[in-house]
């Protein structure tokens, strides 16, 4: 897959979705629409991620610690992680690095794939397809949009013309 047939996302972050008590990491598309995925994730992907968001470093190398050392003890450098499609209600992933002059491409879970992400810097993209299928753009939240047409509400009912009258004691000559 060519850069031009894919997005670059950011990683919004990780949560506990409730009611269900399940970890999601939400990605979002840096440039264009804003579009989202949503992904649910395991436990153990949803600390690796957190822990590595936070800057925490384990006294041991984790599995996603490990994998990023053997990748580097083998001289192979992470390129970039691609979430490439949806079955059956499941995301794709892989891994794009490239070892002794050739480019690979090594099918994993997004999970994986963004908690090397997160350890190495390197980007998180989506292919462009997938991105269109299924990107939920996001639209202000309807409570926010009303609490926020109230605050104004309250601001122009509570003006008083003197709020906007000079008075000498605001100037002073420096």
């Amino acid at each position: 897959m060519s850069a031009s047939d894919s997005v670059d996302l950011e990683l919004v972050g990780v949560r506990i979705e409730a009611p269900a008590n399940q970890p999601l990491m939400q990605l979002r598309e840096n440039d264009g629409e804003r579009r989202s995925l949503s992904i649910y994730i395991g436990a153990s992907e949803y600390m690796a991620i957190e822990h590595a968001l936070e800057g925490r470093v384990p006294m041991r190398p984790l599995t996603h610690d490990l994998l990023v050392n053997v990748f580097e003890d083998l001289g192979a450098h992470l390129r970039r992680v691609v979430i490439t499609e949806m079955r059956d209600h499941t995301y794709f992933a892989e891994i794009q690095l490239l070892h002794q002059g050739q480019t690979h491409a090594i099918s994993c879970r997004p999970s994986d794939a963004v908690a090397l992400a997160v350890r190495t810097s390197i980007p998180i993209t989506a292919n462009r397809e997938l991105m269109d299928e299924v990107g939920i753009i996001e639209v202000a939240d309807e409570d926010d949009s009303e609490e926020i047409l109230v605050e104004f509400r309250d601001f122009i009912d509570n003006i008083n013309p003197e709020d906007f009258q000079e008075k000498p004691e605001d100037f002073h000559e420096k």
